[in-house]
């Protein structure tokens, strides 16, 4: 039977990843002990801490799991691990209902056999789809327009369903929905490492350092000021945050429950483009470019419920210190072939 979670370990599924490996080494700072369970599909080795115990497999391997959760006594699972990319989703829907709702329900089940009773879910905002008011509040309508936001909010559903059943054996979950995480660690030594990434500060760094020719600007003429889409982005360290006040909700015995991850304000990819040219000191080649199917002009969070619940406080809200990381890290990891990415809490 697991422990709690102080006693025993947290296991971090996807902890090799971008959000995953920032939440590892503030949970390894707050004197938590962390095992990670990562196929290094898209995560990297390097970036998890050697004060966790990193274990190479699939989040979906039952038997792994419970090993897993046997040897280390896990009192409490943080679940990153999936596939998060929207045009794949749309292009490979079996990969995504494999990865994300398929792994996560052999996960759930092995958490259920052998009593880990605490568990936070990185979900997305992308089950909102489009939403009809602004800012979105976690009772907004779930209507998600791609595979990658239909998986998620099955996965939503499936711990809201064992947590409702009889044989929930005090299973109790926190489920975050990011909204557009950006930046990287202040010490420059953690940060997005994703190939081929979409993400627009991410773009736009890259673009800045020289490693991409320019920045697309997906639609110029939606009902914002500047004509541009408008964004609730959110920091990374913020975010990673947002796990450790979680995981105290639950173990103190708070009930299961769901929660927006975001400031509640958003910037135009203009704004967003002329940050980047200023904390850069770089001109930007940008492009415009005709809209993309299924962006909403303006996506911003509600956010008053994971303040008031959770005690979770930003730190970093501001679009230059989100930028300014994002950069950082772009020079620093490009001037060393392997990021030194092992640094304490």
């Amino acid at each position: 039977m697991a422990s709690s979670s102080k006693a025993g370990h947290i296991l971090v599924t996807g902890g090799a990843g971008y959000i995953g490996s920032h939440t590892v080494r503030q949970l390894l700072g707050a004197g938590y002990r962390v095992v990670v369970l990562d196929d290094l599909s898209t995560g990297h080795r390097w970036a998890v801490s050697p004060q966790a115990a990193l274990v190479v497999g699939n989040a979906g391997d039952k038997a792994l799991v419970g090993a897993l959760i046997e040897e280390h006594s896990v009192g409490a699972v943080v679940h990153f691990a999936g596939s998060i990319v929207v045009p794949e989703s749309v292009a490979d829907p079996l990969k995504y209902y494999g990865n994300n709702s398929g792994a996560s329900r052999n996960l759930v089940e092995a958490c259920l056999e052998r009593g880990v009773e605490r568990f936070v879910f990185s979900s997305t905002a992308a089950v909102y789809g489009i939403p009809e008011k602004l800012p979105v509040a976690e009772t907004a309508a779930t209507r998600p327009i791609n595979p990658y936001g239909r998986s998620k909010l099955i996965t939503e559903w499936m711990l809201e369903d064992v947590a409702a059943s009889p044989d929930a054996r005090g299973f109790r979950h926190v489920i975050l929905r990011y909204f557009n995480v950006a930046g990287a660690s202040l010490d420059g030594t953690l940060g997005q490492a994703t190939e081929a990434a979409t993400h627009l500060i991410k773009v736009a760094c890259e673009t800045a350092c020289g490693a991409r020719e320019k920045v697309t600007v997906f639609g110029t003429d939606y009902s914002t000021p500047d004509g541009t889409c408008i964004r609730d982005y959110i920091h990374v360290e913020d975010l990673a945050r947002a796990h450790l006040d979680a995981l105290r909700y639950l173990e103190t015995s708070g009930a299961s429950d769901t929660f927006n991850v975001g400031y509640g304000c958003g910037y135009s990819v203009r704004e967003v483009l002329r940050m980047v040219e200023k904390v850069s000191g770089v001109k930007l080649r940008i492009e415009d470019g005709p809209r993309r199917a299924g962006d909403a002009a303006e996506l911003v969070a509600e956010t008053s419920r994971i303040r008031r619940v959770l005690g979770w406080a930003p730190r970093h809200e501001e679009l230059e210190v989100i930028c300014s990381t994002a950069y950082r890290w772009e020079v620093i990891s490009r001037a060393s072939p392997v990021p030194k990415a092992q640094v304490s809490g």
